[in-house]
């Protein structure tokens, strides 16, 4: 009896290089269904009781009738759609983590979930470098005026003047998969970088970066990127307190998620000359809204969530899920499983 695999792609991760992926893993032996999501021309959102997910439940449930797997990035998997779709087996989403999907339900429910750590690691970690040394430099307020027609010689002023990489201290707050890249690319630019990650292991330093306390990493940083995962314990990590911390004059760059920073505080900094610059890819409310602070608050360089987009992860991301789906279909483990029980249960 042949497989039946639902490819809910979006605008990113298309429908057809999931098809094609699929396809190519599995040597054609599985009859492949498309199914086109409307993220990111609309944005993500809560569905059921999973967050960040593209589309309704309705049309999922729909979609995934006869289905025995699904491959996508952000189709959600709710208890009603477990409740609704019997035959689905397999749920492999293209993204670092499941968040997408009810994995407590989808474990009652027999169906086992993957993801795909690392997929955008490399886009991240270069988009994190664009966005510091344009806040470094100073680029989104001499881009802004010079798109007006105003030439700002006073940027050569030396209290305007941007700092350089090499010779700086840069601290970076975690050291995954991003971070570490990050790190790799700033000591080649000349660069002392301190690191603040209590679960690294300190080989992985080696040569690269020194472990340092969190207050130490804020008080000798003259830039402090953040890497870290959005934890009970991380959550709202650098506040007023942390930011006074830092050299006057410094430069922050958020390109991990909202909830690490509090965004009032960080404008108050810039405001204040505490920072001299910021970068942000990620924000506490997303679409920013049109009142927002940080859309008036000079020294900023802003991007809409996109340090993780590039071509390149689309095909990765595909590749990734389709490679879970072949190993599915031979009876293997599942490399990125995040209910593993549901297979044994299932043996």
């Amino acid at each position: 009896m042949s497989t039946t695999v639902l490819a809910a792609g979006d605008h990113f991760v298309l429908p057809r290089l999931l098809t094609e992926e699929v396809r190519k893993a599995t040597d054609g032996t599985v009859d492949v269904r498309e199914l086109t999501l409307p993220w990111p021309h609309t944005p993500f959102g809560p569905v059921g009781e999973v967050d960040e997910a593209s589309g309704t439940e309705d049309e999922i449930i729909e979609a995934l009738q006869g289905v025995d797997v699904c491959v996508t990035q952000m189709a959600p998997l709710t208890e009603r759609i477990l409740a609704d779709c019997p035959d689905l087996k397999l749920m492999c989403v293209s993204r670092g983590g499941p968040v997408n999907a009810n994995v407590e339900a989808a474990t009652r429910h027999g169906v086992a979930v993957c993801y795909a750590p690392g997929r955008n690691a490399v886009a991240t970690a270069e988009h994190t470098l664009t966005l510091l040394l344009a806040a470094a430099r100073g680029v989104g307020d001499t881009h802004t005026d010079l798109r007006a027609g105003v030439w700002r010689g006073d940027y050569y002023d030396y209290d305007n003047c941007g700092i350089e990489i090499e010779g700086a201290t840069v601290g970076l707050i975690g050291y995954g998969a991003i971070g570490s890249r990050v790190a790799k690319v700033l000591v080649a630019m000349g660069a002392h970088v301190l690191v603040h990650d209590p679960y690294v292991k300190p080989e992985l330093l080696a040569g690269i970066a020194e472990q340092v306390s969190l207050d130490d990493l804020l008080t000798r940083s003259r830039i402090v990127s953040l890497h870290a995962r959005v934890t009970a314990e991380t959550t709202g990590m650098i506040g007023a307190a942390q930011l006074a911390k830092m050299p006057r004059g410094s430069v922050l760059v958020n390109c991990a998620r909202g909830a690490l920073l509090d965004y009032d505080a960080a404008c108050d900094a810039l405001d204040a000359g505490q920072l001299s610059g910021a970068a942000f890819d990620v924000y506490p409310q997303e679409p920013v809204p049109a009142d927002s602070r940080l859309l008036k608050t000079p020294g900023i360089v802003m991007t809409p969530h996109i340090a993780g987009g590039s071509q390149e992860v689309a095909h990765k991301a595909a590749r990734i899920v389709a490679a879970e789906v072949a190993r599915f279909l031979r009876g293997e483990p599942l490399a990125h499983c995040a209910n593993p029980q549901v297979l044994t249960d299932r043996a």
